[in-house]
């Protein structure tokens, strides 16, 4: 018999496309879930649209708040009322393909692994395809596969798409509580992190989600930089993701291995260093390197003068820009606040 799995649905006001979500999760091959949703004081039809669902199926458990959580805190919630030794995380807002329950958990036993998460198949509204692989747009795939077996695939930024996500129960104690302290640190990049540090990450490059982009995403495909033609605002983007990132792991330091409690600090101190370097940095560049040296070589250049040449870096960047810009490819790309 199957093993009962916690589906975890946070909503807030996804009236439009969660009837679409709910049918393809009550619709899978494998039929053996508790599908735990938390409204988030929505303000539209989607709680009318919930107890309907609750109603008709007894798969599903309701929860309403009194008060906005915020989708951090209520994700938390959700976490909290896992009971199952595996759950998974949903969006409000996708499709998912009939057999993404069954594929994600063969892959986590075939593979002996803690979580498993995979790629996306990134659609419009509509669910026509806008990019095949997401992992290939947002050129991680390349990272993912050579570091599934390693912190350091989600260390520097997050290459794990939280909807995606099948995890163990045993886990959620070294995950929670969740980080507050910055909006740039993402509950599934914290998920990730947390469980690649205590356990065994595998991925599925197999798409088994629509990932729907329809402009009230809370974080979709638009990349915040590729819409800025100065070189000074990306920096500051740039470092002040850095900061709230390992803002976030020191604060939680207790968390991480020794080796790493010592870079989180050197991190944080290295970053806010930066912010008063507006022409020239000379010191703590091995941080940077530690920090850097599992990227590319092209990646891992353009940061390095980003963050420690922004006086040189400011007029190869008009002459980068206005190519890009003649090749149409600026205006797109994916979300710093997500990924970088």
């Amino acid at each position: 018999m199957e093993e009962q799995i916690d589906v975890l649905l946070a909503t807030y006001n996804g009236e439009k496309y969660i009837k679409e979500q709910i049918e393809s999760i009550l619709s899978q091959t494998y039929k053996n879930i508790k599908l735990i949703i938390s409204d988030d004081c929505s303000s539209d039809k989607t709680v009318e649209i919930l107890k309907e669902y609750e109603k008709t199926d007894n798969r599903i458990e309701l929860y309403i708040q009194k008060e906005n959580l915020g989708v951090v805190k209520n994700i938390e919630f959700l976490l909290n009322k896992v009971e199952n030794e595996l759950y998974m995380l949903s969006d409000q807002d996708d499709i998912w393909l009939p057999e993404k329950i069954e594929k994600s958990v063969l892959k986590l036993k075939s593979e002996k692994a803690d979580l498993v998460f995979g790629d996306l198949e990134v659609v419009d509204k509509e669910l026509k395809t806008i990019y095949p692989s997401f992992g290939d747009f947002m050129l991680l795939s390349k990272k993912i596969n050579k570091y599934i077996d390693s912190y350091r695939m989600n260390y520097l930024y997050n290459c794990v798409t939280g909807c995606t996500i099948i995890s163990k129960k045993e886990f959620i104690k070294k995950i929670l509580p969740l980080p507050t302290k910055s909006k740039y640190l993402l509950h599934d990049h914290w998920i990730a992190l947390m469980v690649s540090l205590n356990g065994k990450l595998a991925y599925m490059k197999e798409k088994y989600i629509k990932y729907r982009q329809h402009g009230n995403n809370e974080v979709g495909t638009k990349k915040v930089s590729h819409k800025m033609d100065n070189l000074l605002e990306i920096r500051e983007l740039f470092i002040n993701v850095k900061l709230g990132v390992f803002g976030s792991y020191v604060e939680n330091n207790d968390k991480f291995p020794n080796e790493l409690q010592e870079l989180n600090k050197k991190a944080l101190n290295y970053f806010k260093m930066l912010k008063n370097k507006e022409r020239f940095n000379f010191r703590n560049w091995s941080v940077f390197h530690q920090l850097y040296k599992n990227e590319n070589l092209m990646y891992y250049i353009e940061n390095f003068i980003i963050m420690n040449m922004p006086i040189i870096g400011k007029f190869l960047f008009k002459i980068r820009y206005l190519i890009l810009k003649c090749l149409k490819k600026r205006g797109q790309g994916v979300d710093e606040t997500k990924t970088k």
